[in-house]
């Protein structure tokens, strides 16, 4: 259940009690859905159980303790004349955020705008540092100042709020609707006082209590803020640990890529020598034909038999090849015969 046991709070019963945490309201002012935190009806007030009461404290200090634990911000609401100093107080305390005067509608969902007015804010208390209220006139100055005045009234809780808050701490979600609205609109969990004429089904962890008597505020505000600050400690101690592995892993990579040129100059690498490969035509389709065609031809030829040459056929080769002459010859002599016996008769 993470590194704080719910029940690791030194807080009984008799703490609530002592502190008037168990009064309701009147019992025609109730909230049906609270019935199951009431433990009786007495001179027409309701009287909360504070068994529960107990018990939901302690897993609202949990849950407190994980999110801040987990590097997240808590904002603290609550607008009551009566408890807005002890609310302050306490988150002043713990680190966290605060709105005490006045919830400006659109705080979560309008974040922009909040910021250009803390912007805003923070623009005039620059000036008013450096002199230059000095050098206006008098009624530019007391409206230059009203408008300061007013903006840190609404605004100085929430100054260096960058991001959304990790869950909302809320007294009295009946007059803090509008918080709790956004919260569950932004899906923002909310711990949240909730005492007989509210609706705990709006909150994701109710502490049923009475949320006007300021000694019960105060109590459920200590037993919160005390889980923030352990959790705050805690947070630190993790961080600075994971900031040290993450300065030596830093370290271990340096050292490393000092030494990878070194033993880059000491054993050269040996790159293989590609082979020039020779480049294929693909044949047209001419020449394609041809090709069959020779094939063709070749393999419808019967195969050449293989002739060793003897003196004998070579003797026949040379009379044959005279033979012709020889040939040529005898007609012409029998023709020259003839002509001189003309001649002589």
């Amino acid at each position: 259940m993470g590194m704080m046991d719910v029940w690791d709070l030194d807080i009984g019963i008799r703490d609530l009690l002592e502190a008037g945490l168990h009064f309701g309201h009147q019992s025609k002012r109730w909230n049906p859905r609270m019935k199951r935190y009431i433990f009786d009806k007495r001179n027409g007030i309701h009287v909360i159980d504070l068994a529960k009461s107990l018990v939901h404290l302690k897993e609202s200090c949990k849950f407190a303790y994980d999110t801040v634990a987990g590097g997240r911000k808590i904002l603290f609401v609550g607008t009551k004349r009566q408890i807005k100093e002890a609310v302050e107080e306490k988150a002043i305390e713990a680190g966290q955020f605060y709105v005490t005067n006045r919830w400006l509608g659109g705080t979560l969902t309008n974040a922009n705008t909040v910021r250009r007015s803390v912007r805003r804010m923070k623009d005039l208390e620059k000036q008013e540092k450096d002199g230059i209220f000095d050098t206006l006139a008098k009624k530019e100055v007391s409206r230059l100042q009203n408008e300061l005045s007013k903006l840190r009234r609404n605004l100085s809780g929430i100054a260096d709020m960058d991001n959304l808050p990790g869950a909302l701490l809320v007294v009295d979600i009946t007059r803090e609707s509008i918080a709790v609205a956004e919260a569950s609109k932004l899906k923002i969990p909310v711990i949240a006082m909730v005492d007989t004429n509210c609706n705990p089904e709006l909150v994701d962890y109710p502490i049923p209590g009475n949320d006007d008597a300021i000694r019960a505020v105060k109590l459920v505000l200590n037993a919160l803020g005390d889980a923030i600050l352990k959790a705050s400690s805690d947070y630190e101690k993790i961080a600075a640990e994971q900031a040290r592995k993450r300065e030596e892993e830093k370290a271990a990579a340096a050292a490393t890529a000092a030494k990878q040129p070194e033993a880059t100059d000491s054993k050269p690498r040996n790159r293989r020598e590609r082979k020039p490969t020779e480049r294929t035509r693909k044949p047209t389709a001419a020449a394609a034909v041809k090709t069959d065609k020779a094939k063709d031809t070749a393999a419808a030829a019967p195969p050449a038999e293989p002739t060793v040459p003897t003196p004998e056929s070579a003797q026949d080769n040379a009379a044959q090849t005279e033979s012709p002459a020889a040939a040529t010859a005898a007609p012409d002599a029998e023709i020259e015969k003839k002509a001189v016996a003309a001649d002589n008769v």
